[in-house]
C-alpha cells in the first residue's frame, strides 16, 4: 500500500491511497479478463466450476514462475490436478544439436528423443495417470500436485479451458502450418511519421480483407505478429481449408493495398512484397507485465524460411515457397505426427494412411483444392513442369 499526491488546481492537493493488490501494475494474474475472453466456453459452466478455474489459473501462474518454468502436461486427480513442469532452459536439452554428453550414443540412448519431446507439446496436453508416470520417469522429473477448492467436474467445457490455460503457460509445437509475410519496401528510408502511417495503412488492409471474408461467411481465425516493417499472418486453424483461406486472404490484402496506393496523394500507403510458405513452428505467449498475453506468437522453420524468401523478393512481388506438408486429422493430430503412444511403446512413425495431393505452382493464382471428406491429405507444391 502506498500514497500518491496529486495536484488538483487552485492550490489543492489530493492524497490518494493505493493498494498494490488493486493496481494493474502489481496484479500477478489477470484471470478474470482471461476467462472473459473465453466466455463462449465458460458460459456453459456453473459458478462453482468457474471459481475453481480462476483459482487453478492463479496456481498455474505460480508454477510458471514469471517465465522460469514451462508447463508440459496435466491430468486430473481426486482432489485436484497433477502437472509436469520443467525449467524453460531444460527444453534445449532435447534438441538435436547438443554438446558432448548428447553426442555419446550410449548416453543418448538413455535420453528421450526430440520427437518424443515434440509429441508432448503438440496436440492435447491431457494425459492419463499411467502416461504421466511414464513421461515423468523418462524426463527425470516429479509430478507437481495442485489441490483445488473442489474436484474437477470432468466436463468437456472444463477440459477445453484447462487445455487453453496450460498452453498459455507453455510452448506448443505445430508440425506444419501456413504463414504469410507482408513486408513494406524501403521502410527504413521513411521518416518516423511515414513509417507510422504506412504501418497503419497495412493494418487497415489486413482488417478490411478479414472483414470481407467474414461477410462471405468464411470461418477464419487469423493471428498476426509484427516484424517491425511488416506482419506475419497465420490461421490458428490447421485444416486444409484454413491454409487455402490464408492464401486467398493474402491476395485480398494485396488487392486492398493496391487500390489504396492508386488513390493516395501522399506517401501514406506502403509498397509491399509478400511471401507464402508452410512449415513447422513453435507457439508461445509473450509476457505483458507479469502475465503471459492472451494471444500467441510463432517462431520456427516457417518464419526462418519466410525471412530468407522476403530478402530475395522484389518490390511488388509475391513468392510462394516449395513445401510438403501434413494436414490436421479429426483426432487433433497431424498426419505425419509421431504420437506419444508410439513413442512410449518404442515405435516410430505413424500408422496413418496418407493420400498425396500434388499442387502445381502454375495453378497458384487461382488455387483450388478439392475436398475429400475425412481423408487426410498431404500437399506437395512443385514447380510447373516437374
Amino acid at each position: 500500500m502506498f500514497d500518491r499526491e496529486c495536484f488538483c488546481g487552485k492550490g489543492l492537493h489530493l492524497v490518494v491511497t493505493l493498494d498494490s493488490a488493486d493496481s494493474g501494475i502489481f496484479k500477478l494474474a489477470s484471470v478474470g479478463t482471461y476467462l472473459d475472453a473465453l466466455s463462449s466456453i465458460t458460459d456453459e459452466m456453473s459458478l462453482l466450476e468457474r471459481s475453481n478455474l480462476i483459482f487453478l489459473d492463479k496456481c498455474l501462474h505460480e508454477q510458471w514462475g514469471l517465465g522460469q518454468n514451462v508447463i508440459l502436461n496435466w491430468c486430473p486427480e481426486s482432489d485436484g490436478i497433477d502437472l509436469l513442469v520443467v525449467p524453460h532452459y531444460a527444453i534445449a536439452a532435447y534438441s538435436k544439436q547438443m554438446t558432448s554428453d548428447y553426442t555419446d550414443p550410449e548416453r543418448r540412448a538413455t535420453r528421450p528423443s526430440e520427437d518424443f519431446f515434440k509429441s508432448l507439446i503438440s496436440g492435447p496436453r491431457l494425459l492419463s495417470t499411467k502416461q504421466m508416470d511414464r513421461v515423468a520417469r523418462l524426463l527425470g522429473i516429479e509430478r507437481a500436485h495442485l489441490m483445488l477448492r473442489a474436484p474437477l467436474a470432468g466436463g468437456r467445457a472444463e477440459q477445453q479451458i484447462i487445455e487453453k490455460m496450460i498452453k498459455r503457460y507453455s510452448i506448443t509445437y505445430v508440425p506444419c502450418r501456413a504463414v504469410a509475410l507482408f513486408d513494406i519496401v524501403g521502410f527504413s528510408l521513411l521518416s518516423p511519421f511515414e513509417q507510422m502511417t504506412q504501418l497503419n495503412s497495412l493494418s487497415y488492409s489486413i482488417n478490411s480483407a478479414q472483414s470481407r471474408m467474414l461477410n462471405k461467411e468464411i470461418g477464419i481465425d487469423f493471428a498476426r505478429s509484427s516484424t517491425g516493417d511488416g506482419f506475419y499472418l497465420w490461421n490458428r486453424d490447421l485444416s486444409l481449408d484454413a491454409n487455402v483461406n490464408l492464401y486467398h486472404f493474402m491476395h485480398l490484402v494485396l488487392a486492398d493495398n493496391a487500390i489504396a496506393r492508386r488513390k493516395a496523394d501522399h506517401n501514406t500507403v506502403p509498397k509491399l512484397r509478400a511471401c507464402f510458405h508452410m512449415g513447422s513452428s513453435y507457439e508461445f505467449h509473450q509476457a505483458e507485465g507479469l502475465n503471459p498475453t492472451l494471444y500467441n506468437y510463432i517462431v520456427g522453420d516457417v518464419t526462418v524460411e519466410l525471412a530468407r524468401m522476403i530478402d530475395r523478393a522484389l518490390p511488388g512481388q509475391i513468392l510462394v515457397g516449395e513445401f510438403s506438408s501434413e494436414l490436421l486429422l479429426k483426432n487433433g493430430t497431424m498426419s505425419g505426427d509421431v504420437t506419444l503412444e508410439s513413442q512410449l511403446a518404442g515405435r516410430s512413425g505413424s500408422e496413418v494412411l496418407i493420400r498425396e495431393l500434388t499442387l502445381d505452382r502454375s495453378l497458384a493464382p487461382g488455387l483450388a483444392v478439392p475436398r475429400s471428406g475425412s481423408c487426410c491429405e498431404s500437399a506437395t507444391v512443385r514447380r510447373a513442369g516437374e
